[in-house]
């Protein structure tokens, strides 16, 4: 079973994508960007990972708070002309916010086929004229970044501990704890 999702997905991802018509590409990645965070809240639930599944939520929040806090301040005009909040790409940053969760989470071979998805994702919204490169790519960014920050090992032999600090006289920085 496992074997045919993967060549489905490779199949879906590696067809000729120029003969869909634009508002197909779009309508699907409309739903693509679940596809990832999706398995990965399945996976929580098939590995009984309570911990996991809050660490996907807390990564999918903050990943949708960057988005949006950027598009409502940079007011970038997406390439189709049909309003200015492209940068970044919420779909793209989603998408791959899910994959990179289930590769911090569950290991690399786990997240192949999420981040053929997420790969999907960023170029059909390029390819339907909803954002270009720079938006999608910020927007991986954002949604890695995000699940990378909050996202810990599912069985871990070490511990990895990572944290803001604020000083008063000192601007920020982190505070990095690993336990082995």
């Amino acid at each position: 079973m496992k074997r045919i999702i993967i060549l489905f997905i490779l199949t879906a991802t590696l067809l000729p994508m120029q003969a869909q018509s634009r508002k197909a590409v779009e309508t699907s990645t409309d739903i693509t960007m679940f596809v990832p965070p999706v398995a990965g809240a399945i996976m929580t639930l098939a590995h009984h990972d309570s911990d996991g599944f809050w660490q996907l939520a807390g990564s999918g929040a903050a990943s949708v708070a960057t988005a949006y806090a950027l598009k409502y301040s940079i007011k970038k005009q997406r390439p189709d002309g049909s309003d200015n909040h492209s940068f970044p790409s919420n779909h793209t940053g989603f998408a791959f916010m899910g994959a990179t969760f289930i590769g911090q989470r569950y290991g690399w071979k786990y997240s192949i086929p999420a981040y053929l998805v997420s790969g999907y994702t960023a170029w059909g919204r390029i390819h339907s004229k909803r954002h270009d490169f720079w938006d999608v790519l910020a927007g991986a960014a954002i949604g890695s970044g995000c699940a990378l920050l909050i996202t810990s090992p599912f069985a871990s032999k070490n511990k990895l501990s990572i944290m803001p600090y604020f000083p008063a006289d000192r601007g920020a920085g982190f505070h990095a704890t690993l336990q082995f």
